[in-house]
């Protein structure tokens, strides 16, 4: 579809000299200009302020939303590498960008509301699925402009990405309405003030939040300069803002006609699988079409799994994958704008995943994800009802085949089939069963041990994610596998020849937890607490190396935080590889003994050196001129071993 990229002409337009025309002024965070200068690509904005939008009882939209992701972000140290944003109250002639004076003045009045007031209008509010408290003005405001700033500093260059920890939430906020939690309209009101103020025109507003948008489509449904998507719980219209606008076939009207897609599943209980699906399929094709300017999108964590009101299974890896999709498009100008979840670890751990994603790190590996049978249908009607208008959608791509379901194996079903074999036949190496159903289906055939586990006295614990798997892409849209340039690089190759010739034990760990239904879990410390209380502690081993190699290193984490008395007798070295991710914190209850028996090793690029603090809380942390972590593990080896060695005396340097 070709777009005219000019600013919609029925919108008002901005005075210049205005309060939105004064962040012009700001300096350019991308670019240095001074000594000593550090440069962001991200920003937020976050005040404790649009707390103070409270309900008078428990409330599902709780104030607390915003200041747990806060914290999980602080204490994991991401608000350390993004620039604080400032934050203001947006404006009157912001606002009437998009709704009508009428709704200002209505959602202004409440300040003015005494408690008796508010309790009288609670029924009213209530039909409306709103609360109030003279406070929900200056939240609303807060909430709106805080939107407002973060994409401005996107599209005026200040930072590539930017991130909105906000509330009350927006995109249910109708033009004429307030409704569903929301008073103004963030993302709608902060694109009209995009498009007037800055060279972006035309923009994407992606809303994966688990309930339709009604009013952001409404406020541009006849809009050709932003490209509306919604993927969201539908029910025929049942499910909440409920009816016909939210279906399908709801594509917009006038000019506007095509640049409203919505992806509404018939019912609840969508997963990675169906998400990943309906990006691959309709979301990144049509939005490499549209080719915009900026991508906003409406951040909902509702459809996470663990919260009670989607009751959708989204995991923070599942998010994580979605951003980094829609980080191809526009340059990588995105804005995250948060809008529901109300499950608080969901919401934190999915924002966390996000947030790692446009900070830099790759997405999570993922196990294989086979879409359900009702979302492929689903997508497969959007698709036949998208091509109408979008040259880039193909239906017969996307038609259902449930014949090849149970014919089909994956790339890491094969490869992991590949590596049993191997650790079979070249070194002995037996499968260690798991006597808990659960634990069998989620991690069966994926932990191995040398035949002496029992009686030797020395054993390494290799604990990783399966197979160190790395592959180009014919194409982000696709997502396809060009064979070509896929290949496996396998380290327990190399670490095996050392365990041969130092006649060490090995125990080698993958806990990259199968796909389950009805669980999604990590599962880290659930095999590795089983694995010490019903393997590791009943061997003859008092000589115990714990080895951690990329994501393994949460698993060894997880161990000592929950087995940490056990540990400590036994455990002789604890050495991590963790490449670019997060160096893992020290136990609490053992930190000295942790210090003088731990290894950590990372890239020479790790953002702990570039940050103004210290690394030395972490023990021995070596720097290695390197940069992949397969390569990082490889070429660290001979350091790895050293160590060990060095743990482990003289006995274990006589033997080798």
């Amino acid at each position: 579809m070709e777009v005219d990229s000019a600013v919609h002409s029925d919108a008002p337009t901005l005075h210049t000299g205005g309060p939105t025309t004064t962040a012009v002024k700001r300096r350019r965070y991308g670019t240095p200009d001074e000594k000593g200068f550090r440069r962001f690509d991200m920003g937020y904005v976050y005040d404790t302020r649009m707390m103070h939008h409270s309900p008078r009882s428990e409330h599902t939209e709780a104030p607390e939303r915003i200041q747990k992701i806060f914290e999980v972000l602080d204490n994991c140290l991401c608000t350390s590498q993004m620039l604080r944003l400032p934050i203001r109250e947006v404006e009157r002639e912001e606002v009437l960008l998009v709704h009508s004076e009428a709704l200002w003045d209505k959602v202004l009045a409440i300040r003015d509301m005494t408690e008796q007031d508010i309790i009288e209008s609670e029924l009213y509010y209530e039909e409306l699925s709103l609360y109030v408290h003279p406070s929900t003005p200056l939240a609303a405001r807060l909430s709106c402009g805080g939107v407002i700033e973060a994409c401005l500093a996107v599209a005026r260059g200040e930072v590539r990405r930017s991130l909105a920890i906000v509330r009350p939430p927006g995109h249910h906020a109708e033009p004429d309405e307030h409704m569903g939690f929301c008073f103004f309209n963030n993302v709608a009101v902060a694109a009209r003030v995009v498009q007037q103020l800055t060279p972006a025109k035309k923009i994407l507003i992606l809303d994966w939040d688990v309930h339709h948008g009604n009013g952001t489509q409404r406020a541009f449904n006849d809009d050709p300069t932003v490209l509306y998507i919604s993927i969201h719980r539908y029910e025929g219209g049942k499910f909440y803002p409920n009816g016909p606008f939210g279906g399908l076939d709801s594509c917009g009207e006038g000019k506007g006609l095509g640049y409203s897609v919505n992806i509404p599943w018939p019912e609840k209980g969508m997963g990675d699988a169906d998400y990943i699906h309906a990006f691959q399929q309709i979301v990144m094709p049509i939005g490499i079409e549209f080719a915009p300017d900026l991508v906003i999108v409406s951040a909902g964590f509702d459809a996470a799994d663990g919260d009670d009101l989607g009751e959708c299974h989204v995991t923070p890896a599942g998010y994580a994958h979605m951003t980094h999709m829609l980080s191809s498009l526009a340059g990588g100008n995105i804005v995250i704008a948060l809008e529901g979840g109300y499950n608080l670890k969901a919401i934190s751990d999915s924002c966390l995943a996000v947030t790692k994603v446009l900070l830099g790190e790759s997405p999570p590996a993922m196990g294989p994800l086979v879409a359900s049978q009702i979302s492929t249908e689903t997508i497969y009607e959007v698709a036949l009802e998208q091509s109408k208008y979008w040259r880039n959608i193909s239906p017969k791509s996307c038609v259902p085949r449930e014949e090849f379901a149970k014919l089909t194996f994956t790339i890491p079903e094969l490869l992991k089939a590949h590596r049993q074999e191997y650790l079979y036949n070249e070194h002995k190496m037996l499968v260690v069963p798991f006597a808990t159903p659960e634990l069998e289906a989620r991690f069966g055939s994926q932990v191995a041990c040398t035949p002496d586990i029992m009686e030797n006295q020395t054993l390494i614990v290799f604990v990783h994610e399966f197979g160190n798997v790395r592959a180009e892409l014919d194409s982000v849209t696709t997502c396809d596998l060009n064979m070509e340039h896929s290949y496996m690089v396998d380290f327990s190759k190399e670490l095996l020849s050392w365990i041969r010739k130092t006649k060490h034990a090995l125990l080698d760990v993958n806990v990259y937890a199968k796909q389950t239904t009805g669980r999604n879990s990590r599962g880290s410390v659930e095999i590795m607490t089983y694995l010490w209380d019903n393997y590791i502690q009943l061997t003859d081993a008092r000589r115990i190396v714990l080895i951690g190699h990329g994501p393994g290193c949460q698993a060894l984490e997880d161990l000592l935080d929950n087995r940490i008395v056990g540990v400590r007798k036994s455990v002789k070295a604890v050495v991590q590889v963790v490449g670019n991710f997060n160096i893992p914190m020290v136990p609490r209850e053992a930190r000295d003994w942790y210090l003088d028996h731990s290894c950590v090793l990372v890239p020479e690029n790790h953002k702990a050196f570039t940050e103004d603090k210290t690394v030395k809380r972490h023990g021995l942390v070596m720097r290695v001129q390197e940069t992949k972590p397969i390569q990082l593990m490889i070429k660290s080896f001979p350091a790895i071993c050293a160590f060990i060695e060095r743990m482990l005396g003289e006995g274990a340097k006589a033997r080798a």
